[in-house]
């Protein structure tokens, strides 16, 4: 799929010259792949802290090596096996249409606001006798979104109908488009769709819950988890939210 897309964009630099209105064309696929990519690295992240729970909760361990750098070894990994792109490769790689220049630049900047979150979160991470330490996929998920959002121009933001996290809650459009994929089978699609008179790109890649988050989220519905909130009945496979991405098109 990520071949084609790109290849897609080269076929379409081809036809500018004879089509200038091919440029919008352009531009919209480009963004769109990066949204897609960049939704499914922070997704990667997400996950290599999930596989890690057990580690970051245990509390007879003090120093526990989970150290950014270790964090972003495993978030190459996983995201080259969700995509087969490899992030190492990407900084000596020319741009081209081959890898679009939004995504040179956007993915390392995920990838360093990904390790920042790691970083100060040490003190949490390596506490003695405390457990839960509230250090899980969704507190990563919000962090390094708005680590990154802040720092670059397309903003990147998790979210869900319910949110335990008020800075997770739904605007109208993401709250549509979620309920919109709760009434559907779970898939591997994204929503991706023009707003603000075509001046903006918003991709919504849904997520669904893994076996593991219904610890917290599963059976009994109402009684209390391990944070102290009450369960919410889910089952695997449920629509657990979305990563959605908002990138403005034209100048950046």
């Amino acid at each position: 799929m990520r071949r084609r897309v790109w290849m897609i964009l080269a076929a379409a630099v081809l036809l500018m010259s004879l089509h200038p209105s091919m440029g919008l064309a352009v531009e919209r696929a480009e963004a769109e792949e990066t949204a897609r990519l960049l939704a499914k690295l922070l997704e990667s992240g997400r996950a290599v802290i999930e596989r890690n729970q057990s580690l970051i909760d245990d509390p007879h361990k003090g120093e526990k090596g989970f150290t950014p750098e270790l964090f972003e070894q495993q978030l190459v990994r996983e995201f080259q096996s969700k995509t087969g792109i490899d992030l190492t490769a990407l900084p000596t790689a020319p741009v081209s249409m081959l890898i679009p220049p939004m995504v040179k630049e956007l993915l390392p900047a995920l990838v360093q606001a990904s390790r920042e979150v790691i970083r100060d979160a040490q003190v949490v991470i390596n506490q003695r006798g405390i457990g839960y330490k509230n250090f899980i996929p969704a507190t990563y998920g919000s962090q390094a979104s708005a680590r990154f959002s802040k720092a670059a121009h397309v903003r990147l933001k998790q979210t869900t109908i319910q949110p335990r996290n008020p800075k997770n809650e739904p605007d109208e459009y993401e709250a549509s488009v979620l309920k919109w994929l709760s009434a559907r089978p779970r898939a591997e699609a994204y929503v991706s769709e023009l707003t603000d008179g075509g001046r903006t790109l918003r991709v919504v890649m849904p997520i669904y819950y893994a076996k593991d988050c219904l610890a917290c989220h599963g059976e009994p519905k109402g009684d209390l988890d391990i944070s102290g909130y009450p369960k919410e009945g889910h089952q695997e496979g449920d629509l657990a939210g979305a990563i959605t991405v908002i990138a403005p098109l034209g100048n950046r």
